[in-house]
C-alpha cells in the first residue's frame, strides 16, 4: 500500500495547505473522487470490441467559422430577467461558473445595452475628436488601422454587477451567472489613446474629454483627461479577433478597471472640455446615492472583489464527502490582485489561496485551494486583497455606506451555504 504524508490544515473547514496535499502522495483520482474504469478480464475477447463507433469511423468536416461541441451547447449567456420592458435595453450575463483561467470567449462576454445594437458600416464610421484642440481631427478605419497598437488582458465589469446581493432583504437563491455574470476578461487590442490625442493637440485648460458612442441614444460619458493619457485603449480587436457588434463594432472606448458604463461602445465622438457634461446617464443610473443621502458622482473605479465560482449557487457536489478543489475569480480596478483567502467556516478561520497562472493589473486572477469536506452542512467565503491593501468588505459593512436602495459598485463578500447534500445555496453572513 502506498504510504501518504499527513496533509497540514491550512484553517479549520476541511481547507488544505496546497503544497502539502501535491506532495502527499495521494493519488488525484482518490482526492477528487473520479471513478476509475475497471481492467478488462483477460481473454474477454479483442479490445477494439469496446471502441466506440467514433473511434471506428470518419468524422465530418469542419467549417468555416469554429463552433462549440454540441455537448456544450448548454454553456452559453442568460438574459437577466429584470431588465426594463423595452425592445431596447438589454443584460446578457456571462456564464462565470463554467468559466476557467481567465480569459472570457467572445461568445460567451456579458453585454449590456440601453439602446439596442446599432448595425454600423464600418466605411462610413468615423471618429472625431474635437473642442479644447490645437488641431480637430476626423479618422475613418482605414486610418485608425495603420496606427500602433497594444494589446493587454483586463477585466470588465458593468457598475450594477451583483446588485441583487445589495438591495435583497434576504439573499435570492440565483446561481454565480444570474448574480456575477456581469463581468467578464479579455485581451483587447487597439490604439492608445493618447496618440490621437496628442496628435490633436491638447490645451492647458483642458481637464475633461466627452465620449459618444454611435448608438440611437447617443450614450455619452465625461471622462477625466488623466484617465485617457494613461492606459486608455481604442479596441478594434478582442481576443485576437475583430469586436462584435455587441461589443462595440468597428471601435469602443477600454478603460482599464473602471466601471463598463464608461467603455463606450461604437465610439464615434471626442469632446476635450475644461468640465464634465453631466450626461443623463452619469447623473442618473451611475450616480452612488450614500447612506447620508449625499450624491457621490463620477466613481469610475471597480474596487477589489472576488467569487468562489465553484462550487457556487445552485450546484450540487456529486459526492457528500470528500476531496474537492474550491476555485474562484479575484479583480480590482485599483491594480493587481495581491492574495485571496478562503474560509469554510463562516468567517472564524481563513486560509490564503493559491493564485494561478498569470496575475496581471485590471484583470481576472484565478485562485484555488484544496478542500476535504466531511459532508456537514458549512459556509464558504472568499476575501480578496489587492496590491494597494484595498481588503473587500463584508455585506454590512458595504450597506452602511451607501443608501438602502443603492447597487452600483457592490464588492460585498459572498458567502456560498453548502448543504449537508451538497446542495449550495446563496447566503448573507
Amino acid at each position: 500500500m502506498l504510504k501518504t504524508k499527513t496533509i497540514k490544515p491550512a484553517a479549520s473547514g476541511g481547507l488544505l495547505d496546497r503544497r502539502s496535499f501535491l506532495l502527499s502522495g495521494i493519488a488525484l483520482s482518490s482526492a477528487y473522487s473520479l471513478k476509475a474504469l475497471s481492467a478488462s478480464k483477460a481473454g474477454e475477447g479483442r479490445i477494439d470490441t469496446d471502441m466506440p463507433v467514433w473511434a471506428k469511423t470518419p468524422g465530418h468536416n469542419d467549417v468555416e467559422y469554429g463552433l462549440p461541441s454540441e455537448h456544450e451547447k448548454h454553456i452559453k449567456r442568460i438574459q437577466a430577467k429584470n431588465t426594463p420592458e423595452t425592445s431596447t435595453f438589454s443584460m446578457w450575463h456571462t456564464p462565470i461558473e463554467n468559466q476557467r483561467g481567465i480569459i472570457t470567449p467572445n461568445g460567451l462576454h456579458f453585454s449590456v445595452n440601453h439602446n439596442g445594437i446599432p448595425e454600423i458600416d464600418p466605411q462610413q464610421h468615423t471618429l472625431r475628436i474635437h473642442g479644447l484642440v490645437g488641431r480637430p481631427l476626423k479618422f475613418d478605419m482605414e486610418s485608425l488601422l495603420r496606427y500602433p497598437m497594444v494589446s493587454a488582458i483586463h477585466f470588465l465589469e458593468c457598475a450594477g454587477n451583483t446588485a441583487p446581493n445589495a438591495v435583497s432583504l434576504t439573499a435570492l437563491d440565483q446561481d454565480c451567472q444570474e448574480l456575477y455574470g456581469q463581468i467578464s476578461g479579455a485581451e483587447w487590442s487597439g490604439i492608445p489613446l493618447k496618440y490621437l490625442l496628442k496628435e490633436a493637440g491638447i490645451k492647458p485648460e483642458a481637464k475633461w474629454v466627452i465620449v459618444e458612442g454611435a448608438d440611437g441614444g447617443s450614450h455619452a460619458r465625461s471622462i477625466p483627461l488623466e484617465k485617457l493619457m494613461d492606459d486608455a485603449i481604442v479596441a478594434l480587436y478582442q481576443n485576437g479577433e475583430r469586436l462584435r457588434p455587441s461589443q462595440g463594432y468597428p471601435m469602443r472606448l477600454l478603460l482599464p478597471g473602471w466601471e463598463g458604463n464608461t467603455n463606450v461602445k461604437w465610439l464615434t465622438r471626442l469632446e476635450v472640455t475644461d468640465t464634465p457634461a453631466y450626461t443623463k446617464d452619469e447623473s442618473g443610473l451611475y450616480s452612488d446615492i450614500l447612506d447620508s443621502g449625499e450624491i457621490q458622482r463620477f466613481s469610475f473605479t471597480m474596487d477589489v472583489k472576488s467569487v468562489i465560482t465553484h462550487p457556487s449557487g445552485k450546484q450540487t457536489l456529486p459526492d457528500k464527502k470528500g476531496f474537492y478543489e474550491i476555485s474562484g475569480l479575484a479583480w480590482s480596478g485599483h491594480g493587481k490582485i495581491k492574495h485571496v483567502e478562503v474560509s469554510a467556516d463562516e468567517g472564524k478561520t481563513w486560509a490564503k489561496a493559491h493564485l494561478e497562472g498569470l496575475v496581471l493589473s485590471k484583470s481576472l486572477t484565478r485562485f484555488t485551494i484544496p478542500w476535504r469536506w466531511d459532508g456537514s452542512a458549512t459556509t464558504l467565503l472568499s476575501r480578496a486583497t489587492d496590491e494597494h491593501g484595498r481588503v473587500q468588505p463584508t455585506r454590512d459593512q458595504w450597506r452602511k455606506k451607501y443608501a438602502s436602495y443603492s447597487f452600483n459598485h457592490y464588492n460585498g463578500i459572498q458567502a456560498w451555504h453548502i448543504n449537508s447534500d451538497g446542495r449550495v445555496e446563496n447566503r448573507y453572513v
